[in-house]
């Protein structure tokens, strides 16, 4: 059993490190992915939070379902205030305007990696499949960033 999950983080490793790239835009339809990213995870981390800029030329749309090999599962949320409390929590899909665009930022909507398979480590970069309602899937690595410094 040890030797099995060694094998599956190896190989998760692997597929993190030979993707290694600088952010890249894609295109799927009318959709443009543009700026997207992680950030890198501390060893024993389960979860990490994506992000991008979806910008639609056409007509409305929707993001329902990001996938990546890095991850378990990967889900689409939202977090939002609920009197003094950040509720967080799993949307069916996110909508794209027509001829418009959505940030999928901290603190509001974005892509959640859960059940992470091995740290994602800063200057890496992050296969992930977007599929969109009417545009279809397209592949957007997210370069891995330094984590965000804690406020105190």
């Amino acid at each position: 059993m040890k030797a099995k999950v060694l094998v599956t983080m190896c190989a998760a490793i692997g597929i993190v490190l030979s993707s290694a790239a600088i952010a890249q835009n894609a295109s799927v339809g009318s959709i443009k992915i543009e700026n997207a990213y992680t950030r890198a995870t501390a060893p024993g981390q389960q979860v990490a939070g994506g992000f991008l800029k979806i910008e639609n030329k056409g007509a409305a749309d929707q993001l329902i379902s990001a996938s990546s090999p890095v991850a378990g599962e990967v889900q689409l949320h939202e977090m939002a205030m609920e009197g003094n409390v950040m509720k967080m929590r799993q949307v069916k899909d996110i909508a794209v305007p027509a001829n418009g665009a959505v940030e999928l930022k901290p603190g509001g909507l974005h892509i959640m990696f859960m059940n992470i398979k091995a740290p994602l480590t800063a200057g890496e970069s992050v296969p992930v499949k977007l599929k969109f309602a009417k545009a279809g899937e397209v592949e957007v690595k997210f370069p891995v960033n330094t984590p965000a410094p804690m406020k105190h």
